[in-house]
């Protein structure tokens, strides 16, 4: 498990967990507070899990693993 992505899924939980009660309280308070936990519960899980798997972590190198190398690729250089 790579740890240092969680640097990112935390915070990301944390926003939509504030969020989802802060929208379900305003906008919809006839849902019953079981349920409304139950659904800030789910988004808040659904969240972190995309979030695990959309944000880039950094390698051993601290370099990005979506990324090439762009000290390999030449883009000035035109073929002959």
């Amino acid at each position: 498990m790579q740890w240092k992505r969680f640097k990112f899924v935390i915070p990301m939980m944390v926003i939509v967990a504030a969020t989802a009660f802060y929208m379900l309280g305003e906008f919809h308070p006839l849902v019953e507070s079981q349920e409304r936990t139950w659904i800030i519960i789910g988004a808040t899980i659904v969240a972190g899990i995309i979030s695990y798997f959309l944000f880039p972590q950094a390698s051993e190198d601290n370099r990005d693993d979506y990324w090439p190398d762009r000290t390999e690729i030449n883009f000035l250089k035109k073929k002959k």
